[in-house]
């Protein structure tokens, strides 16, 4: 009750929308190990919703948040990874996070990690992981995938498309 009551004060729903309310109530249920709390708060303190903007308490809940497999929180541990917020810049941890995200459909954390392996951000470049992941980000919704595989597909050989493609189906 207290993770639904910090959701409505936070979006708006059925009581004006109040960042410190929703952060009350969302602080509540995160201190008893709701992990959707938990990575709500970890989202208000990123962005300074409702409290100052702390990367290292933003951390500090997506962390615990994924300790519960919370997906969303995979994600934004990614993110924080690759940029550098609240953490050393690590591309390798980014890519850890974004492949947990990925193998469990999140299109977001497929079309980050597509982009990465593309950029050679993952060791080295590789098209075909990046196709790859970039295809699945596409068939899960997200709409810049097609776009950046599409020029993607400019730099590779027919055969490495064609290995991509079967990893896809695989």
């Amino acid at each position: 009750a207290q993770y639904k009551l910090g959701w409505m004060y936070y979006h708006g729903e059925g009581v004006l929308q109040d960042y410190p309310e929703a952060f009350k109530w969302y602080s509540l249920a995160a201190e008893q190990g709701d992990a959707k709390a938990q990575f709500s708060l970890g989202v208000m303190y990123d962005n300074g919703q409702g409290v100052t903007p702390d990367y290292k308490q933003a951390f500090k809940w997506y962390s615990l948040a994924v300790e519960q497999g919370n997906v969303k929180a995979q994600f934004f541990l990614g993110c924080m990874y690759e940029e550098g917020q609240g953490v050393v810049q690590d591309y390798a941890e980014a890519i850890k996070w974004y492949s947990l995200a990925a193998e469990q459909g999140d299109a977001m954390a497929q079309y980050n990690l597509g982009c990465m392996y593309a950029d050679g951000q993952a060791g080295t470049q590789d098209f075909i992981q990046a196709h790859k992941w970039l295809n699945i980000a596409g068939a899960s919704g997200d709409e810049r995938a097609g776009k950046v595989r599409g020029l993607l597909e400019k730099e590779m050989t027919p055969e490495q498309i064609a290995e991509a493609e079967r990893l896809v189906r695989e």
